[in-house]
């Protein structure tokens, strides 16, 4: 007996166990009674047990044997799993899951800060966030949308300016107390550098941000180099120096406190923006759109609150 010929006869069985009555199993399972016999037989040779008692002459009625009646809850309960398996082999798969690509310290000073406003606005949306430190291949990698800090020069893939970017010097309030006061002063102090970004991607260093104030007596070439923003930040918050902070990552470091601008006067426009990047086929796909209209809506109300 096939695993089919298991099956058919295992659902004539049950029937006829739920209904006492092969009758009435066969008017369920659209077959003939004598149908509906001839499997419980076979199955009953199968498995070398009797199933049912039969009535005498003169009755339909049908008894279960001891061994029936305690199997028969199992096996209904088995036939309906496999009956809700084929259901849902049969339905569609909708896939709300939505993978995202960030930088770690984006992740960590922005959005990670903000995401649960977009989880609790979609609850029906899964977020998956990848935070590779490297520029991830959106195509190879299967990344539905993301951010991305650079010039907005992203070959094949559609973007949108989501907030530009000051650089400006930070510190612990500790370096201040010490007497860190004027630009001259920084000769005198550890400089954290942030090689997170290539040199080509045009990101300010010490030396370049120095140059443009004209200042030349400290030796750029000492202190921390540190290839993640979000450390160099945290660095500047242990008091180990000073550091080239990023408006959008140092914002609620400052507006909390446990950094300061030393030099408030002397910020400094970059190039470099946050841009949502996301793969062209996905223009119109429901989920990429909504994550990309809640990251500019996002900003767009941090920049109200703020005026």
């Amino acid at each position: 007996m096939n695993n089919i010929a298991h099956l058919n006869a295992v659902r004539a069985f049950e029937a006829s166990a739920r209904h006492l009555s092969f009758s009435l199993a066969a008017n369920e399972l659209n077959v003939t009674p004598a149908a509906i016999g001839q499997q419980v037989r076979l199955l009953e040779e199968w498995l070398g047990v009797s199933l049912f008692i039969r009535a005498s002459s003169g009755t339909s009625r049908l008894t279960l044997t001891a061994q029936a009646k305690m199997a028969l809850p199992e096996i209904s309960l088995g036939l309906e799993h496999i009956s809700q398996g084929l259901a849902l082999l049969q339905k569609p798969i909708i896939n709300n899951a939505i993978t995202v690509s960030v930088s770690p310290a984006f992740a960590a000073k922005w959005l990670l800060m903000h995401i649960d406003d977009f989880q609790f606005n979609h609850p029906d949306y899964d977020l998956r966030l990848n935070t590779n430190s490297r520029s991830v291949n959106y195509f190879a990698e299967d990344i539905d949308i993301g951010v991305r800090y650079g010039k907005g020069n992203w070959p094949g893939l559609s973007q949108t300016l989501l907030m530009d970017e000051d650089i400006f010097p930070v510190c612990s309030p500790d370096l201040i107390k010490q007497g860190l006061a004027l630009p001259t002063d920084l000769a005198d102090y550890p400089l954290l550098h942030d090689h997170s970004m290539p040199v080509s991607s045009g990101f300010p260093t010490w030396a370049s941000w120095l140059a443009v104030q004209g200042i030349d007596n400290v030796n750029t070439n000492k202190g921390l180099k540190i290839n993640n923003s979000a450390s160099v930040i945290q660095a500047a918050v242990a008091g180990q120096g000073v550091a080239l902070g990023r408006s959008v990552l140092v914002k609620d470091d400052l507006a909390c406190g446990r950094l300061v601008k030393p030099f408030p006067a002397l910020d400094s426009s970059t190039e470099l923006a946050y841009y949502i990047v996301w793969r062209p086929e996905h223009d119109t796909l429901a989920k990429v759109q909504a994550f990309k209209v809640w990251l500019l809506e996002t900003v767009e109300a941090q920049a109200v609150n703020n005026n």
